[in-house]
């Protein structure tokens, strides 16, 4: 019995022809290559122009002292970011910019909030009602700003007209470099909450009512339900407003133009380069100095939010 075992041919293996490698480069990556030209580089192309383009030669240029339209330019290397840093009125912008941007962020995210969680109730009216809030913030900067100038007149605005029927003086808005600050942040906060409501209506609509129905049999009630349910699926969406508010405040122009044109008590770094540039000084170069600071600042900005914020964001 061993013998006839042993006695046995060996079984033949059939050797396994090598799985063909395909081309790097076949017809059909070919192909889809050049598809992904055709249909990206446009856009690329047009980025490029209008985007990295004027953003390099703004760089250069803050290399320049540069009167606005003189033929010459003298290179001075970082001598307008030197002199910026160390004027006297480099603090006060970053502060302006720094208390401007902080309050109408939050409170355009908080009152967008609140505005929200009313909106989302199912009674009569919210169609009016949302369609009204989102209003002020498809209207121009430029109207919005002439309208609410005439509210806040202290001589014929009509808070005035109001507040003399009351008995009382009107605060001096308009020259006061204080109330001018809080008088544009009281209106970019009206014209801009109407946005952070309808995105946050859109995430309320969105989250499970499965879970919400589950936690108020649990007996959590409407406060509780908010706080520990609703906020953080939220995440997302206050994390998109986080980020899409805070770029939109610090290059807030439109508002400050119109109502405070010398920038008493406004000038924001977006506005103070304006005013270097087509003010009085005609300091060309000096303002393209001003405007790669404020690039850097959103750049950072934007790195640190997508670094260490979004990790308390829930997308799940």
């Amino acid at each position: 019995m061993t013998r006839q075992l042993t006695d046995r041919p060996p079984a033949v293996v059939e050797a396994v022809p090598a799985p063909r490698r395909r081309p790097k480069w076949s017809s059909r990556t070919r192909r889809d290559f050049f598809v992904f030209l055709a249909l990206a580089l446009p856009n690329l192309v047009l980025i490029g122009v209008f985007t990295y383009l004027p953003l390099i030669n703004n760089i250069y240029y803050s290399t320049l002292d540069w009167t606005l339209g003189s033929a010459s330019a003298t290179v001075v290397g970082l001598d307008n970011y030197v002199t910026f840093f160390t004027s006297a009125d480099a603090a006060k912008v970053l502060g302006t910019t720094a208390v401007f941007t902080l309050v109408t962020v939050g409170g355009s995210m908080v009152l967008g909030l609140l505005i929200a969680l009313a909106l989302n109730s199912k009674v009569r009216g919210t169609t009016f009602a949302r369609s009204a809030v989102f209003a002020p913030y498809v209207l121009s900067g430029v109207g919005v700003g002439l309208v609410w100038l005439f509210i806040f007149d202290p001589g014929y605005g009509v808070l005035a007209w109001v507040l003399r029927g009351l008995g009382q003086q009107s605060p001096q808005w308009i020259n006061d470099p204080q109330l001018s600050l809080v008088m544009v942040i009281i209106v970019y906060v009206w014209k801009n909450l109407g946005y952070c409501a309808v995105v946050y209506l859109a995430g309320l609509q969105s989250l499970p009512q499965d879970v919400m129905e589950a936690a108020s049999l649990d007996g959590a009630n409407g406060f509780r339900r908010f706080l520990s349910m609703s906020v953080p699926l939220l995440s997302p969406t206050t994390f998109f407003l986080l980020i899409t508010t805070m770029l939109s405040s610090l290059q807030a122009f439109d508002l400050i133009r119109i109502m405070t044109p010398l920038g008493n008590g406004t000038s924001t770094l977006i506005y103070e380069a304006y005013l270097q540039a087509f003010g009085a000084f005609n300091r060309a170069g000096y303002s393209a100095s001003i405007s790669v600071v404020l690039f850097a600042i959103l750049l950072i900005i934007t790195v640190l939010q997508l670094r260490f914020v979004e990790r308390k964001v829930h997308y799940s």
